[in-house]
């Protein structure tokens, strides 16, 4: 049975948090859009870190699982400020990110956050199925008449989901906002090693998406495995296997005891 949350209130929210500590590097849990801390990659992730002994730190996001506010309400920027006031109070010593679909863009994002206030605590990250930049590079360049429409009229529109009986919500102020976090413009320097996880049959995120990310890293830090059946939640059980393989190599590369 796991463990009912903590909370930690930031502007204006109620964040649920779950956090074990254990040894360095510790593990820093960054779930997807619509998802929630305790689907089957974090819990997963938990199990293992439990057995292993090491640190493992998990959020909802607002209007996520089991924190407070209205996901409508929700922008890249007030979930990345979240993030970093959970990993501001949780966190102790070295860490590995591991971000799942915009979740990687939030670890990305974090990582540059911390380096300006002089954090270098982040010594790895593992992305599955990245989707940094997804409003801009895959929400923005298809949105049909109907949907521009909707923005102008609404504020938002809605989308059916593969994953979950209610739809996709996408907001004017979460396309606004997404614009102003963008990390796909250039070289992106995170100053530590990454390794990718991409499904080839990703009907979501693209794998030439993962491709153009590689490409504005530095070279010598990043591993890129591709699935080919991999779809893009890659909860399978040999994608599951794949993950905490690719989150125990990565913490054993750390500076953690």
């Amino acid at each position: 049975m796991t463990a009912a949350p903590i909370f930690l209130y930031v502007d204006g929210s109620d964040i649920a948090v779950r956090h074990s500590a254990g040894s360095t590097p510790g593990i820093v849990w960054l779930g997807g859009y619509k998802s929630d801390m305790l689907g089957t990659k974090a819990e997963t992730l938990s199990d293992w870190a439990a057995q292993e002994g090491r640190a493992f730190l998990r959020h909802d996001y607002s209007g996520h699982g089991e924190s407070g506010g209205a996901f409508a309400d929700g922008t890249i920027s007030t979930w990345l400020a979240q993030s970093l006031a959970v990993f501001r109070n949780f966190a102790k010593g070295d860490q590995v990110l591991v971000g799942s679909s915009m979740g990687a863009w939030i670890a990305l994002r974090m990582v540059q956050e911390l380096r300006k206030a002089g954090d270098a605590s982040v010594v790895g990250m593992v992305l599955l199925a990245p989707a940094p930049d997804f409003t801009s590079e895959l929400v923005e360049p298809v949105l049909t008449k109907a949907q521009k429409r909707d923005l102008a009229k609404k504020g938002y529109f809605a989308e059916p989901s593969d994953y979950s009986a209610e739809p996709y919500i996408y907001t004017s102020a979460l396309i606004e906002d997404g614009r102003h976090n963008r990390v796909m413009t250039g070289p992106i320097d995170t100053h530590c090693p990454v390794h990718i996880l991409q499904g080839l049959a990703d009907a979501d995120v693209p794998s030439s998406h993962a491709l153009r990310l590689v490409s504005l890293l530095p070279a010598d830090d990043v591993t890129l495995s591709l699935i080919p059946d991999g779809e893009h939640r890659l909860s399978r059980p040999q994608d599951l296997d794949m993950l905490v393989r690719a989150v125990g190599d990565m913490a054993g590369r750390g500076r953690g005891k």
